[in-house]
């Protein structure tokens, strides 16, 4: 799920999640991203926690600092304001800190003697085993890969970077992967990470599709360079056309081909049949052409 405030889309994943999860029994479900900037860390951990626990430890959390949004200042309406000398940024990874140390069972306030005679530190209830190591950071720089790397979170990748070095987008994006698998390596973590990267795809085998679709077939087929936020950016190309062509393009995908998970972004105002359809086209026409896993 993406996440976004202020906007028409989902402002709070985890009721949602929540009903994913108590209605599925084998899917991962997730966000991509939450915005840490607007995040109290205790409550998020503890409405992580519930979400994790209800759907049987399948929960997948991207989040980062946010991207550019429709509000000014929107996290500050919540309350959430960088201190002096700080950023936007460093507020997102202090929150994350708090969190991932909330749901890793950490003492976070000191008991109340009067109530639980003792003065120790208590942790967030409840508790889920296993959801510190399924907490992934998004990524749009090969530094923020590497910083990734050494906090032990998974690293997730979009369709878009924030940075340009003249590369093909792919082969940048590859080059990300690398660096945070060597600095994973390299900071001992005993656990193996987890990358992922997104991809819009979009077969067409309709006139349904061509109609929707058919123009973007030669309009999308490039990389793009722009600026954000005051810098370069690269925004990576989209799949669009036969499914045999997507599926030899796509073998050819640096980056697709060195992540373990692709996250596919689909054009959900079209409705779930057309997506059910569209996804369907990729897991049986697409997927085993370049050698990507599908559960039964």
């Amino acid at each position: 799920m993406r996440v976004h405030h202020f906007a028409p889309q989902f402002a709070s994943p985890f009721p949602l999640l929540t009903a994913m999860g108590v209605k599925t029994k084998h899917i991962e479900i997730g966000t991509a991203v939450i915005d840490m900037r607007y995040e109290n860390p205790l409550y998020m951990a503890e409405e992580a926690a519930a979400a994790d626990l209800l759907a049987g430890g399948r929960l997948q959390l991207g989040v980062r600092r946010g991207s550019p949004e429709t509000a000014l200042n929107g996290s500050q309406s919540f309350g959430y304001v960088p201190a002096d000398g700080t950023t936007d940024a460093d507020l997102a990874r202090s929150h994350t800190e708090v969190f991932r140390a909330a749901i890793s069972g950490a003492g976070v306030v000191h008991a109340n003697p009067q109530m639980t005679g003792h003065a120790g530190a208590l942790a967030i209830e409840p508790q889920s085993e296993g959801l510190p190591d399924r907490i992934w950071w998004g990524s749009g720089t090969r530094g923020t890969a590497v910083w990734t790397a050494e906090q032990g979170m998974n690293l997730m990748s979009s369709t878009l970077l924030t940075e340009d070095t003249g590369v093909p987008f792919d082969e940048l994006q590859a080059e990300q992967i690398s660096l945070f698998r060597e600095t994973w390596k390299s900071a001992g973590w005993e656990r193996e990470p987890r990358v992922s990267v997104s991809r819009s795809i979009l077969p067409i085998t309709t006139d349904e599709d061509r109609r929707y679709f058919g123009a973007r077939a030669s309009e999308d087929a490039h990389d793009q360079v722009g600026h954000l936020d005051g810098g370069l950016a690269r925004f990576g190309r989209s799949f669009v056309g036969d499914p045999a062509q997507i599926a030899e393009d796509l073998a050819k995908d640096a980056a697709a081909q060195d992540a373990d998970t692709i996250l596919l972004t689909v054009p959900n105002q079209l409705g779930v049949d057309y997506n059910a359809r569209l996804l369907q086209t990729i897991a049986d026409h697409i997927a085993p052409a370049i050698g990507w896993s599908r559960a039964d």
